[in-house]
């Protein structure tokens, strides 16, 4: 938990030198609550409190999610929800069914979605915050060509979540996680792969579609939950490849711009048949009846 944590640092860093204050506000406020909301839980539940990173992590990635310019009450009850709801409801660490910083994220989407589509400009840190759409919303317009587009994305220069622009370090990351084997590499290259194809055989720009929105972070970070993904190597394929699919489906066709949160999370719905019936067959044979 704590090296995914120090790994999330990267894309943190450059959040809070593209946004400043705002983001790292945003991170704290969200940090905070998850712990402190872990803790009541426990306490309330009668159980020991472990301070096992997992609350951290909720909380940072959830925060990595939001808009940089979110209400901090708004970020506050986003974390709340993603601990006491979709994580401790069903047990804690290990029981539940849905990834709990995308939960946090999904609640916040239909409560409130002006101010969770709301963008602001990189300012650094300044306090004057620029309204600027998202390179996935309609609004957008880019005059200039399309390698400087690419850039744009690949550092991060640009409007959208805190800590879903910097393509580069989340790219670095996810490389370094594989690595040292902390994360499978199946599901973020199916699910990376699935968006880049099927974006390119629908006629749209597969770099654009790749680098945008938060489907760097979506990969690598949270489709790779140990708790709320696929145990096999064939179910992690399968995952990746229907988070993928329903990810330009969402964008492309859906009402909202970005696909990434709820295709994980619908995803995480077919876990247990995809445990079911892409299990390897153990290596032996029947014993017949005597």
């Amino acid at each position: 938990m704590y090296i995914v944590a120090l790994v999330l640092l990267l894309p943190t860093a450059a959040s809070i030198y593209y946004f400043g204050y705002n983001a790292l506000l945003v991170i704290a406020v969200s940090i905070a609550t998850a712990v402190l909301t872990e803790y009541v839980s426990k306490k309330l539940r009668r159980r020991a409190f472990v301070m096992d990173g997992s609350a951290v992590i909720t909380g940072l990635l959830l925060a990595l999610t939001l808009p940089p310019t979110t209400p901090l009450w708004m970020v506050a009850l986003g974390s709340f929800f993603a601990i006491a709801i979709a994580k401790e409801v069903f047990g804690g660490l290990g029981h539940n069914i849905f990834n709990p910083a995308l939960a946090g994220r999904a609640f916040l989407q239909v409560s409130f979605p002006i101010e969770m589509t709301t963008w602001t400009a990189p300012t650094g840190f300044s306090f004057d915050a620029v309204t600027s759409a998202s390179p996935l919303s309609g609004a957008f317009v880019w005059e200039a060509d399309n390698l400087l587009l690419y850039k744009e994305l690949f550092l991060g220069n640009i409007s959208g979540s805190i800590g879903e622009t910097m393509a580069l370090l989340i790219l670095l990351g996810g490389i370094l996680m594989i690595a040292t084997r902390i994360i499978d590499w199946r599901t973020p290259v199916a699910y990376i792969g699935t968006v880049a194809l099927l974006s390119f055989a629908l006629g749209q720009d597969a770099i654009f579609h790749v680098l945008s929105g938060g489907l760097m972070l979506g990969a690598f970070f949270m489709a790779t939950d140990y708790v709320t993904s696929p145990i096999t190597h064939r179910g992690r394929l399968i995952f990746g490849l229907g988070a993928g699919v329903l990810t330009v489906v969402i964008r492309l066709y859906g009402g909202m711009p970005e696909g990434v949160c709820f295709s994980i999370l619908i995803m995480n719905a077919f876990i247990p048949l995809i445990d079911r019936y892409a299990t390897v067959k153990p290596y032996g044979f029947k014993v017949g009846k005597r």
